[in-house]
């Protein structure tokens, strides 16, 4: 992984492929950001001027690249746009210095060291940058030698610097400057967000692995791995245990599949936490959608539909990475999705953990299933809350788009807390009902619930459905990740094309805030 570091240095003496500077779009033109003075003062106080001539607004995301005045040692300035620039007295918003810290990551792969010195007032700024940039110096490369199908190996260290055939790899260093290393609140910001990104990356490389690859054994024995390097607890289930324990949903879903279900759980304790979270994930490792087959043109990236899972595996690591004041146990219901002789068929009726019967009406309505069986097993541990992540619905993609996530609860109050950590965190998301009068779509005259109800709001039946397996008393919020969970277009700010790890920021803050009481 890219590594990080703290630095005083001006940014005209720092040794470095480039500096980086922030530009903001201004009443009358680009305007230079806090943080290049020393870069502004290198081009004659003229740096505006010289990037309006070269067609630079200071747009998001907006990228320009020229060659350095006399008097910096770094050969290149790469000037990154910030957007709207701020009321005079105010600072850039967080999320807009983490996307222009990740664009301009993403601009100088195959660069050494990269200096950045874009807006810096205080420790949170520092966080954002540094998250934004380590989370665009991101790239998966497939390595056939490798049993897990990544470079970085089981932890999301080593490796993803090294160069191969398609690219010169990420950029290998950034230099934040304007941060403080001895300050205690600056050294902090960087631990996290280097420990916050591994396991954001730890998630991306498992949704970018190939489904040939990461089946639901191979998954589990990660999870094992990462279990026994981090002083966690794992129960794997396989199909014999989840047999003799009744878990018809998940075993219901994998049973067309040549490769057996499991169900993981993974569990960080503190000695001195006072509240439990459980993270319950779905862990499709590739869905075909079953005899119910999806159409040619919609099953390329369903390797993605492990997503859930992985942000659920990936942020019980980094509970134990930051020591969070809280137990955090996470439940990877993972299957793989196939059409065979032995798949069950539209009309078959499953006997859940729960001991509720469910009608399938459609096989490709799968992931409800899973999470079924894992949100009643996690229900038994009795935590303070559960929250369930999935790449659930099509119709949540069609509600919210490709960039944000939908989110549904049996509580408000936990809702909007959901709701305004992923905001805090820069990630897109949105409230969600759960309408009374569509729970009788699922009703069915054969068992006590089809796992279908209505086309219209499907993504609600969806959240319906699994409240169903919610013990009362118990907060859950639900997270339909569908849309953002894998970006099939270009890359963007700190996002990259492929498995993005979307909601593992999310779930790393829940967990912070609980751990510190904030939740109630």
């Amino acid at each position: 992984m890219t590594a990080l570091t703290l630095s005083t240095s001006s940014a005209a003496s720092l040794r470095a492929d480039a500096v980086v500077v922030g530009v903001a779009k201004g009443p009358k033109g680009p305007v230079v950001a806090p943080g290049a003075e020393a870069v502004d003062k290198a081009f004659g106080g003229k740096l505006a001027t010289v990037l309006e001539t070269l067609g630079a607004t200071g747009a998001e995301g907006e990228v320009t690249k020229l060659p350095a005045a006399s008097g910096l040692k770094a050969p290149v300035v790469l000037a990154v746009g910030l957007g709207e620039a701020p009321a005079k007295g105010d600072g850039f918003d967080a999320e807009a210095l983490r996307r222009a810290a990740g664009a301009a990551a993403r601009a100088l792969a195959g660069s050494k060291k990269g200096a950045f010195a874009l807006p810096v007032e205080d420790a949170a700024d520092a966080a954002a940058v540094a998250e934004g940039a380590l989370l665009g110096a991101y790239a998966y490369a497939y390595d056939k030698g490798n049993s897990n199908g990544a470079k970085n190996g089981k932890d999301g260290k080593d490796a993803k610097g090294d160069k191969d055939k398609k690219n010169n790899g990420p950029l290998a260093e950034v230099a934040l400057l304007g941060a403080k290393p001895r300050d205690k609140a600056y050294k902090a910001a960087a631990e996290r967000a280097t420990a916050l990104v591994a396991e954001v990356n730890r998630a991306r490389d498992l949704i970018n692995t190939p489904s040939n690859v990461l089946d639901p054994a191979s998954f589990a024995a990660a999870a094992v791995t990462a279990a026994k390097e981090h002083g966690l607890k794992t129960e794997v289930l396989d199909e014999k245990a989840l047999t003799k324990g009744g878990y018809g949903g998940i075993l219901g879903v994998g049973q067309g599949s040549d490769a057996p279900p499991r169900l993981v759980r993974i569990a960080y304790t503190h000695p001195k936490a006072e509240k439990t979270l459980a993270l319950v994930g779905k862990g499709i490792t590739y869905d075909s959608g079953g005899i119910s087959l999806k159409p040619a043109g919609h099953n390329e990236t369903m390797k993605c539909d492990m997503s859930g899972a992985a942000a659920v595996f990936a942020t019980v690591v980094a509970a134990a990475k930051l020591g969070l004041r809280v137990n955090v146990t996470g439940w990877l219901a993972l299957a793989e999705n196939m059409p065979s002789g032995s798949a069950t068929r539209p009309g078959d009726v499953l006997s859940m953990y729960s001991g509720k019967t469910v009608e399938v009406l459609n096989t490709d309505a799968e992931g409800r299933l899973v999470l079924a069986d894992a949100l009643t097993r996690a229900c038994e541990e009795k935590p303070d809350a559960i929250v369930d992540v999935a790449t659930l619905t099509g119709a949540m993609v069609l509600a919210l788009g490709n960039r944000t996530f939908g989110i549904m609860s049996n509580d408000d109050a936990f809702r909007t807390a959901l709701h305004e950590i992923a905001d805090e965190v820069g990630e897109a998301s949105w409230p969600m009902p759960l309408p009374a009068d569509l729970r009788k779509s699922i009703e069915s005259p054969v068992a006590d619930l089809a796992n279908m109800g209505e086309r219209m709001g499907g993504g609600l039946v969806a959240g319906i459905f699994l409240k169903e397996f919610v013990e009362d008393g118990i907060a859950w919020g639900h997270l339909d990740i569908a849309g953002p969970a894998f970006n099939e277009s270009g890359p963007f700010g700190y996002t990259p094309k492929g498995g993005t790890g979307s909601a593992v920021r999310t779930l790393v803050r829940l967990a912070e805030r609980t751990a510190d009481g904030d939740l109630g």
